[in-house]
């Protein structure tokens, strides 16, 4: 029997306040305004999202949070991605809020969750270094025990928003194993209250989100800011990925459906041989396609964001599915949108150009699409060599049985 993932009325609510709240708050101008700004942050906008609740959505009431579920946190990021939202809301809420919700200690809980929740602070997540992979082998930043406390020395890159996190989820190389997935310890760096720290802006492909270069020069840290146990935290790193992967198909579900009602909106008024070219019949095919590959995304992405939220064991290959297919998607429809604006969609004037790279972005981060249907193969091979059959591998992006 299918299962229908349509929207409850408290969805439904969300999800109009969403829309009217960016519309107002943070319109094209205002997103302009941000990108011109080296940390891309408005202290403003970001205590009014706390007081709609946004910031503490899927935090606990104890917390000062509104107690939602994860599939309403992605209603949130389908509308920010309609609005291009600038800001370290993705960084705070998926890559430092939910997994100090999930793995942090009641004294950690208690420290920073509401504050996040109130909007007094703002986190992110140093993770990727000079290869830029997320993968275990990658984490070579060293956290040194010494004298009573852990010293961090190194350099990670794209850090977002990390001018202004108040706290820094690190990822260190506490013990190195054969095995590259021991020996990684996640740390809680309060960076009011240390030194050693200098965070350097990068040129990025996506200026509405900022990243830094980030150098640790003998970052003092103690035991007691470890999340989750020492030596052991892949586990919550995949976590993470898990999450923000589903989050970010959903932002670019809602970019998608934004770009294709600007080109659906220019074709109905561009006059081209005294007709709007959206009579033309090459054009509405083109249109059609996009409907229907949106509709596809949205379908897998819903299916993603519900087993995450249910704990479901075939979370992982439901997240993988909707970041290939959605990757592959809004990609093209943010192509397509640009192709059918024509010049003008290509000019630094025109929003179009701003959806298409947040897409691309999205895309890439956390494994593109084509790393996510190498996942899907790797799930299928196993699943066929336990009932006895052959391997499969990819081919031009498809998955190929080989026997």
């Amino acid at each position: 029997m299918a299962i229908e993932y349509g929207l409850n009325e408290e969805q439904e609510m969300l999800k109009t306040m969403a829309r009217d709240f960016l519309a107002n708050e943070c319109p094209m101008t205002h997103v302009r305004e941000l990108m011109e700004d080296d940390t891309g942050f408005d202290p403003e906008l970001w205590k009014k999202m706390a007081e709609v609740g946004w910031l503490g959505l899927v935090f606990p009431e104890e917390y000062g949070g509104s107690g939602m579920n994860f599939r309403d946190l992605t209603i949130l990021l389908e509308e920010m991605g309609r609005a291009v939202l600038p800001g370290p809301f993705v960084s705070t809420s998926l890559l430092v809020g939910i997994p100090i919700l999930a793995y942090g200690t009641e004294e950690q809980k208690n420290e920073i969750l509401p504050k996040i929740a109130s909007g007094e602070a703002v986190c992110t997540l140093a993770a990727l270094e000079e290869d830029g992979d997320w993968w275990a082998d990658s984490i070579n930043i060293r956290a040194d025990y010494r004298g009573g406390h852990y010293v961090i020395n190194g350099t990670k890159l794209f850090v977002p928003d990390a001018k202004v996190a108040d706290y820094m989820l690190i990822v260190a190389r506490t013990k190195r194993t054969e095995n590259p997935e021991e020996g990684i310890t996640l740390f809680l760096l309060d960076t009011k209250e240390v030194y050693g720290t200098m965070s350097t802006l990068l040129k990025t492909m996506d200026e509405t989100r900022k990243q830094y270069e980030v150098v640790f020069l003998n970052v003092p840290i103690s035991a007691e800011n470890i999340l989750g146990e020492l030596h052991q935290g892949w586990p919550i790193m995949k976590q993470i990925a898990l999450n923000t992967t589903a989050a970010l198909c959903a932002e670019m579900v809602g970019a998608g459906e934004k770009v294709l009602e600007m080109t659906v909106d220019y074709l109905k008024e561009r006059i081209a041989f005294g007709v709007p070219i959206g009579s033309f019949q090459a054009l509405q095919h083109r249109a059609s396609d996009l409907v229907i590959g949106l509709e596809y995304s949205r379908s897998l992405m819903e299916w993603a964001a519900e087993t995450i939220k249910e704990g479901d064991p075939d979370a992982a290959t439901a997240v993988a599915m909707a970041k290939s297919f959605c990757g592959d998607t809004c990609k093209k429809v943010v192509a397509e949108g640009i192709q059918m604006h024509g010049g003008i969609g290509f000019t630094w004037d025109h929003d179009m150009h701003l959806y298409f790279k947040r897409v691309w972005t999205d895309d890439n981060a956390f494994g593109d699409s084509n790393y996510h249907r190498e996942l899907i193969a790797k799930k299928l091979d196993e699943i066929h060599q336990l009932a006895g059959g052959g391997r499969w591998k990819i081919t031009s992006g498809r998955m190929i049985p080989m026997g």
